[in-house]
């Protein structure tokens, strides 16, 4: 069995929704026990949630570059064993996962 990975980027998808990310995270902050809001506070979720919606304008929305990848791996006679799409995951992914995991993590 051969195994072939596709590592897209960030991608305008229904997973990349900002409306449904909001809401989930919104849900979750709910959850959250007060002394622990308190502890991060208010603007902590204002800024996150406004990060949040300037990685959604980052997000590519060009599709095909990934099914393209996944339609090289199929039916390639050769194809590769590492697929990354997109400029964030070349630039950013790849020289990422060539330090060590601690150095990643901490990233």
């Amino acid at each position: 069995v051969k195994v072939i990975m596709i590592e897209p980027g960030f991608f305008k998808t229904a997973i990349t929704s900002v409306e449904s990310l909001e809401k989930n995270i919104l849900s979750l902050w709910e959850k959250v026990p007060e002394e622990t809001k308190a502890s991060y506070g208010e603007s902590y979720l204002q800024e996150f949630l406004m990060e949040l919606r300037r990685v959604q304008e980052r997000c590519n929305s060009n599709l095909k570059l990934v099914t393209d990848c996944m339609e090289h791996a199929l039916t390639s006679r050769y194809p590769r064993s590492r697929y990354s799409v997109g400029w964030d995951a070349k630039l950013i992914y790849i020289p990422l996962s060539y330090l060590p995991s601690a150095l990643t993590d901490a990233i």
